[in-house]
């Protein structure tokens, strides 16, 4: 079809009333235009400016009142220059400026970080809640705030950060909760994919974000919740006041290729449709695999399939890997074939360092993933891949499914994203998101301060916990045990768990001090106590966890390797490390310091200052900055010889913004020059990081 044809087409839609098939059709026409190097003519640029895709207009070819449309949507995002906004995006800026709180679906390549970035470039407001689902998109987020405010705004992803006169905090709903006592009000809260809040969505961090959203919410002037693919919001105390937007603005067109219909259950035939699939479609592909095993399986199939590009980049990631990882990690043996991997157990740095690559032209081809790329990092590819319709053990919904997809195509870059379907998609459906409160958090709740209809039951469980926990500490400190902010376990029941326990026996807690000792062989009785407190949640063999931990211990003065020559007695590999090491750091580390608060408050002339053991828990046992300078994307081991030389003393800082100034003073060359002994990679991911931290 010429170019006269599909305007032709794109006209008579628009003028039956059908204008998202008419954008689907016009961006397909972009989409030829660009691989044939045609500028737009005007009557292009005319169809453009009626579907709302203002930046696509070309000033150049367009008649002056498309041109006047392209300068006058303009706004500024805190960039050097002001950037074109689409139809939509202009009209939710709009209300957000005229002082509306607003909770808006849309689809995954809407753009709205322009929206977030424009709001705080106009009305700069003093502090700017961001709640995001992962620490691995509360980085990127960071990255392109810093780049665009940093001069005006200290801008916090850590805990236990002072606030400065203008802030921008942003991190997950479990670091929120550090920060209730501190803010005293906030200009505008934003919960980025706010749908996570129904526990139909996401069980495990629905209760913390609700708590998030309720202690923040009530002293935030202004909301805006984001989220794909909702098709209603039922009304809910949570999202009270606020305007509902439901936008099915597409920027990018999505082409299905429904492969699983001649595959069927046949493996073979499915691995030969993923080796053709990447060798006939050039560009960077994201592989959905839905599972770690399927992770695994996938690369080792690639490993067989593919020959190593020869990249330079990818050879010295392989090398880096190799020294500091180990050596036989599929991660190790697929990197230089091209293939990166992504899962929400990998450490922060790394996760991080692929998702670099993946952009880099010259680095990653293609990422296989579990659900931790729709949700944890912003990044689209031109090709999508579903191998799995599982996301762990359950069958994808509808909704899961469009965010995979969603992810296919990029303004600007890939007008189509290919969508190639491995496996049977869920029948279509309709998403209405209700929120509820979670039974977890009903212990911490005063129905006369949070109006909401709670069922008989929910009210039968507030009143079961209200006597239960009076019953156990008495009237004095009944409110405290049910209100108490700094709790980092949102689930009430767990809370008065640790309670009843330390009330049955509290002789049996008297050994808490021996955490605090640097001989990890004084603390197996009182790991022990705390484990089984929560038994379900440590994915290992409780004897096995208590020596990993002590292992762990080392972490700071030896290498991962050496770690893992003495896991391997424990049959713990590098995969287990991980995930073990998280484990670790938040849910040991939070049980510890609820523990801490409860036992002290309940026997105060017996209190024990715990802080060193959470720190160290907490910290993954690397000094606290160390820790933290991995989510600004420097690993550990870089870290080490970067105090090793002298030039920054990372084992004794406390301050990771104070750490940052001095990184900067210091300078990229100067910073090389003095440590000596970066090799090639490292020399690359320190500039990454020393973009991720200049200012404007």
């Amino acid at each position: 079809m010429d170019v006269f044809d599909t305007c032709h087409r794109v006209t008579d839609l628009l003028l039956s009333g059908d204008e998202p098939t008419a954008r689907d059709e016009l961006i397909k026409l972009l989409a030829r235009e660009k691989d044939d190097r045609i500028p737009y003519n005007p009557l292009i640029n005319r169809l453009i400016r009626e579907v709302g895709l203002f930046p696509y207009l070309d000033p150049i070819t367009s008649t002056w009142e498309d041109r006047y449309v392209y300068e006058v949507f303009k706004s500024d995002i805190g960039e050097e220059k002001p950037v074109t906004l689409h139809r939509e995006q202009s009209k939710l800026l709009n209300g957000l400026v005229h002082g509306k709180s607003i909770a808006v679906s849309a689809p995954t390549s809407f753009g709205k970080s322009f929206v977030i970035d424009s709001f705080i470039a106009i009305r700069e407001p003093k502090n700017v809640v961001i709640l995001v689902p992962t620490i691995a998109l509360a980085d990127e987020t960071r990255r392109r705030l810093q780049r665009k405010f940093s001069e005006k705004y200290k801008i916090i992803t850590v805990p236990d950060q002072s606030l400065s006169s203008m802030n921008i905090l942003v991190f997950p709903q479990e670091r929120a909760i550090g920060y209730i006592n501190t803010l005293e009000s906030i200009d505008i809260l934003v919960v980025d994919e706010f749908y996570k809040a129904s526990k139909a969505f996401d069980k495990e961090r629905s209760p913390a974000l609700i708590r998030a959203i309720v202690h923040l919410g009530r002293i935030a002037k202004q909301r805006y919740f984001l989220a794909p693919n909702i098709s209603d919001l039922k009304d809910n105390p949570f999202t009270e006041g606020m305007e509902f937007v439901r936008l099915d603005f597409h920027t990018v067109y999505l082409e299905k290729y429904d492969l699983y219909k001649s595959i069927g259950r046949d493996q073979q035939k499915k691995s030969e449709a993923l080796i053709q699939i990447l060798s006939n479609n050039p560009g960077k592909t994201l592989i959905y695999a839905g599972t770690y095993t399927n992770i695994n399986k996938v690369s080792n199939l690639l490993i067989d399939a593919l020959d190593s590009t020869n990249r330079k980049l990818l050879n010295e990631f392989k090398s880096w890997l190799a020294r500091n990882y180990d050596p036989n990690w599929e991660l190790t043996r697929s990197i230089s074939l091209g293939v990166g991997f992504h899962n929400g157990q990998l450490h922060r740095s790394l996760s991080q360092i692929q998702i670099r690559l993946f952009e880099e032209e010259d680095g990653i081809d293609y990422l296989i993933s579990t659900s931790s790329i729709i949700e944890g990092v912003n990044t689209s590819a031109r090709n999508i891949v579903l191998w799995s319709n599982k996301n762990g053990k359950a069958r994808i919904d509808d909704f899961t499914y469009k965010n995979i997809i969603g992810r296919g195509g990029r303004m600007f870059r890939h007008f189509i994203g290919q969508i190639f379907i491995l496996e049977e998609p869920p029948p279509e459906a309709s998403t209405q998101l209700e929120l509820e409160i979670p039974e977890e958090i009903l212990g911490s709740i005063d129905p006369e301060k949070l109006h909401f209809e709670y069922s008989p039951e929910q009210l039968e469980a507030i009143h079961a916990y209200e006597d239960e926990i009076n019953r156990l500490v008495g009237s004095e400190d009944f409110d405290y045990f049910r209100e108490f902010e700094g709790f980092q376990n949102s689930n009430t029941q767990v809370i008065l768990g640790v309670v009843r326990n330390i009330r049955s026996n509290p002789n049996k807690w008297n050994g808490l001090a021996y955490l605090n000792s640097s001989n990890p062989d004084h603390w197996g009785r009182i790991l022990w106590l705390l484990i089984r407190l929560q038994p379900q949640v440590w994915e290992t063999q409780w004897t096995k966890y208590v020596e990993f931990v002590k292992i762990l211990s080392g972490n700071w003065h030896r290498s991962i390797p050496d770690l893992l020559e003495d896991l391997s007695a424990l049959d713990i590999g590098i995969n287990d490390f991980f995930k073990l090491e998280r484990n670790t750091t938040f849910k040991l580390a939070s049980l510890l310091g609820d523990v801490s608060t409860i036992y002290n408050r309940l026997y105060p002339n017996k209190a024990v200052d715990l802080s060193v053991a959470i720190s160290r828990f907490s910290h993954a046992f690397l000094p606290k900055v160390v820790f933290q300078l991995e989510e600004y994307g420097v690993p550990r081991m870089m870290s080490r010889k970067i105090n090793s030389s002298e030039v920054i003393d990372l084992e004794n800082a406390t301050d990771i913004h104070a750490t940052l100034d001095e990184f900067r003073k210091i300078g990229y060359d100067e910073l090389v020059a003095s440590v000596g002994n970066f090799d090639a990679f490292e020399s690359y991911i320190l500039r990454y990081f020393y973009e991720g931290i200049e200012q404007q």
